[in-house]
């Protein structure tokens, strides 16, 4: 079995169609990550857009990228204290614009 896959979860197939590879969906996670792109833009050989989306957000509330992350500050390939924050999901306050306030 390969390091990467004793991370993740298996998975089952549901409503009798067999599971996806985690392998595709992990691919597709990061796509989206490093391109910037909406899930619904992801090129199609990730599978659906929901379906990463379905998987990653299963995978969080399983605590995965927390085992994940734990598991890379051990290794010493990541730095825990180090955190990225994206503009785009931190909101700024109006003033920190420019903007005029009530004074």
């Amino acid at each position: 079995m390969a390091d990467y896959q004793r991370s993740f979860p298996s998975e089952r197939g549901r409503k009798s169609r067999p599971a996806h590879d985690n392998r595709r969906y992990l691919n597709g996670m990061l796509h989206v990550l490093r391109v910037g792109c909406p899930l619904r833009d992801m090129h199609e050989r990730y599978g659906k857009g929901n379906s990463v989306y379905v998987r990653f957000h299963r995978w969080a509330e399983q605590g995965v990228w927390d085992a994940l992350l734990e598991t890379l500050v051990e290794l010493g390939l990541a730095d825990d204290r180090q955190h990225m924050i994206d503009s785009t999901t931190v909101r700024g306050h109006s003033q920190a614009a420019g903007a005029k306030g009530d004074l």
